[in-house]
């Protein structure tokens, strides 16, 4: 547990953070599915904008439930890196690409593939802005990567068993 040492982070804390993160893993996993309904229903950018005014609206509600002091400046805007801002666009690059996608693969392997183009940008996110590279995540990332060729081939061989055999019965 030398990682949570050095961000000093108590190992109860921790949990809590694991148990909020796999939350997070189970909304956007729903939260694909749902969006791509709706966007199976009235068009993917049409979904997509949906999605953004119901949680710009969901936001609102939680900023002003919160308490958190709200003080929006001139200045303030101007600190913000420019680069801070593309939070929003790539949000719905996100919602777009999921729309789309979701409904033509698997969810299983769609998770899978956001997951390792989530731990792979990590890596390199840590890299640089922590001087940290670990040979254990880059290996980690490596096996899920095979895992889940290998279980992509052993679908598609018994895909092809099953449709083999149909053929055989006509």
């Amino acid at each position: 547990y030398r990682f949570l040492e050095r961000r000093n982070v108590k190992y109860s804390r921790w949990l809590a953070y694991l148990l909020i993160s796999v939350m997070a893993g189970v909304t956007i996993v729903v939260g694909r599915i749902v969006n791509s309904t709706l966007a199976e229903k009235i068009g993917t950018f049409q979904g997509t904008l949906i999605n953004y005014i119901v949680g710009l609206s969901f936001s609102i509600l939680f900023l002003f439930l919160s308490n958190e002091k709200t003080t929006i400046s001139y200045a303030n805007i101007n600190a913000i890196p420019l680069w801070a801002y593309l939070g929003g666009l790539l949000g719905v690059i996100v919602i777009i690409l999921s729309n789309y996608l979701t409904p033509k693969i698997s969810s299983f392997y769609f998770t899978l593939l956001i997951f390792i183009g989530q731990l792979f940008i990590g890596i390199i996110i840590d890299y640089f802005a922590f001087h940290d590279l670990s040979i254990g995540k880059l290996i980690g990332g490596l096996f899920v990567l095979i895992g889940l060729t290998y279980n992509l081939w052993i679908d598609k061989k018994q895909t092809l068993e099953i449709i083999d055999r149909k053929s055989t019965r006509l």
